[in-house]
């Protein structure tokens, strides 16, 4: 299975690589980004998160050209805790790519995709043990519905939830697939879309740890360091954009005499989304839905 990293030269341009600096990739996945970070190393170092263990086998072999880097197998929530216990306390810049890397999503054992039938398990990290088959089988009506309408922002939400709750138990993937087909059928795209999108995030919390890491970055992060963030829906989006937004601006009045405020954190690179350029999009259907939003530690 072949990953195709996205927006791989643009992202590596923005964190502006000091090449004896400590760089993170948070999502390590198909290596894509962190194989680019070392080839623009020298003294420098890299440490890069994933928790899963196929993408740590794959990946090391894509770097196995390198010996400066060490990947840790943890979720990137733990970024300052985990480079704490490496004796790291700053860092010059942090990458994360937040879409699900290929081999995960065709593989599909793992229950990511709704075009193959297997088991409703939706996990990154294989060693947690809520999994998508105990949300669709556990939770309440409501509780379905509120997930999938914020997670998914599928309007449907409560007609699907109904539906899960008089057909359960649910197994597999095409057992979901056919209840959103049979309300989702008059919609475009695939029925099952934001109902798996939701799902996915809410076994793999993925909005929070996405909150608790841009924190920690911004305190780590050396003056002139950078965050990087490549995301692939609008709720994720959402989250970086105010966080970028909160952490640049300042709280002080208008028209006071020339004052600094210490408040400000952040300086915005991007002042709107960087996308994909349309040759990438044709090449790689994955990266159509991808933004990335770049800003400077101050």
């Amino acid at each position: 299975m072949k990953h195709v990293t996205v927006l791989l030269d643009e992202a590596i341009e923005y964190l502006n690589v000091n090449k004896n600096g400590c760089y993170i990739d948070g999502t390590l996945g198909g290596a894509g980004h962190s194989k680019k970070i070392l080839e623009n190393l020298e003294k420098g170092f890299l440490y890069a998160f994933d928790q899963d263990d196929y993408a740590i086998s794959y990946a090391k072999e894509v770097l196995k050209d390198f010996s400066n880097y060490k990947i840790i197998k943890s979720n990137f929530r733990y970024l300052k805790t985990k480079l704490n216990e490496e004796g790291i306390t700053k860092i010059d810049g942090l990458l994360l790519d937040l879409g699900m890397s290929s081999f995960q999503i065709d593989d599909p054992t793992r229950g990511f995709t709704y075009l193959k039938d297997a088991k409703l398990d939706m996990r990154m990290d294989q060693s947690q043990t809520l999994t998508a088959e105990e949300i669709v089988n556990t939770y309440d009506k409501d509780e379905l519905a509120k997930l999938f309408f914020i997670y998914g922002e599928e309007k449907n939400a409560y007609k699907i939830a109904n539906r899960i709750i008089d057909h359960r138990p649910l197994k597999t993937t095409m057992d979901l697939v056919k209840i959103t087909d049979q309300v989702n059928y008059k919609e475009k795209g695939h029925s099952a879309k934001k109902v798996f999108q939701a799902l996915r995030i809410a076994v793999n919390h993925e909005l929070g740890v996405l909150e608790e890491v841009l924190s920690q970055a911004v305190e780590m992060l050396n003056p002139g360091g950078r965050i990087v963030v490549i995301t692939f829906h609008s709720l994720e989006d959402r989250i970086v954009k105010h966080f970028f937004k909160t952490e640049s601006s300042s709280s002080l009045p208008k028209n006071l005499p020339v004052m600094i405020d210490e408040n400000i954190k952040l300086k915005l690179i991007t002042k709107k989304p960087h996308y994909p350029t349309a040759e990438e999009m044709e090449v790689n259907s994955r990266s159509k839905s991808a933004k990335m939003r770049v800003a400077e530690r101050i």
